[in-house]
């Protein structure tokens, strides 16, 4: 529930207000009929009292409607229309009984009511635009600060696994693999290892300023990756990828699907007898499913979670929907949901 934390602005800002528009806009003419100061500053205090609610009950609705930063404009529109709205008729309808009543011992020419409307507005504008102030400051603040933090994750991320990437046992297992197709002629292999394995580097260094990716690219990555698996596991590692055609210039955080790929295979045993099989596929609602099945290693492997915690945390911090993980007996699966269209 959206709260206003602004009880001393209330408590000091109605009595400085009240006091300072009767002196401004009602000093005069209360001298002209004698009334009494301290009656007129009541008065006063009331009506600034009941304008000042009204608009605070405005604001709250306001940021209820329209709370982000993107929707600034639509928020200020609707809050200049229900301040026009409401203060023109709270003031109408108070100078109306004023009149009728005769209290303040004159009655009120038309011009009068339209000033006293003024007076109202002229109260309103600078109490509005001190609670949108402080509201965009803090949004703005908030907004600057979880950027930050995102690019922080994603450094994180990038570096993380270019550290896994180039421990020495990848890399000497790489290259082994790379001998053994020279050695045995597979010139066409060897080749299309050396291409995988530069487009995963690639990809590592040229993503790592980006907070999003189109999926599109995303699978292009994970398919060398995988390639670069299977040349270890041969056919005890499959992958599977259906994805509809309509959500691939979506997007999501730049390698998600290796550490999900990743945790797959660090967690399950692979071989040709017992083949892990990872399927990645997109349904109607526009999330991206990542499945594959369990065989648990016997040796059971210590993990921290970082993979999928680093995800959820890139997810919450982009203000969107958080991944789901949902496991069984025979399967575990991972929806992550797909953003809005980005320019490839």
């Amino acid at each position: 529930m959206i709260r206003l934390n602004d009880k001393w602005f209330r408590l000091v800002g109605i009595p400085a207000m009240a006091l300072l528009g009767n002196w401004i806009f009602y000093d005069e003419i209360n001298r002209q009929h004698n009334q009494q100061v301290w009656i007129d500053w009541i008065f006063s205090l009331l009506e600034v009292s009941l304008l000042w609610t009204q608009a605070r009950y405005g604001i709250l609705r306001a940021r209820r409607r329209y709370p982000t930063l993107s929707e600034t404009r639509q928020r200020i529109l609707y809050q200049v229309v229900w301040f026009l709205a409401v203060t023109a008729c709270l003031r109408l309808l108070t100078t109306f009984i004023y009149d009728v009543t005769m209290f303040w011992g004159y009655s009120y020419t038309p011009i009068r009511y339209v000033y006293n409307v003024a007076v109202g507005f002229f109260c309103i504008i600078p109490i509005a635009a001190i609670y949108e102030g402080m509201y965009l400051y803090r949004q703005w603040t908030v907004t600057y600060y979880e950027a930050q933090e995102l690019k922080k994750i994603n450094l994180q991320t990038q570096l993380e696994s270019l550290k896994e990437q180039v421990k020495p046992h990848f890399l000497f297992n790489s290259l082994n693999t790379l001998q053994g197709l020279v050695m045995e002629d597979e010139k066409e292999l060897a080749v299309a290892f050396i291409i995988n394995l530069s487009q995963v580097y690639r990809y590592l260094l040229q993503s790592n300023e980006q907070v999003l990716i189109p999926l599109s690219k995303e699978l292009d990555f994970i398919r060398a990756y995988v390639d670069l698996l299977k040349t270890r596991y041969e056919q005890g590692l499959t992958l599977e990828v259906n994805v509809a055609s309509d959500v691939l210039d979506y997007a999501l955080p730049p390698l998600t699907l290796q550490m999900l790929v990743e945790n797959a295979v660090k967690h399950n045993r692979i071989s040709t007898r017992s083949p892990l099989t990872i399927r990645i596929y997109s349904d109607a609602a526009h999330n991206l499913l990542v499945v594959n099945n369990l065989q648990r290693k016997q040796t059971v492997i210590p993990s921290n979670q970082m993979g999928l915690a680093n995800i959820s945390a890139k997810y919450r911090l982009l203000n969107q929907p958080d991944i789901v993980i949902h496991q069984t007996d025979t399967i575990f699966q991972v929806s992550v949901p797909l953003l809005q269209h980005v320019q490839s």
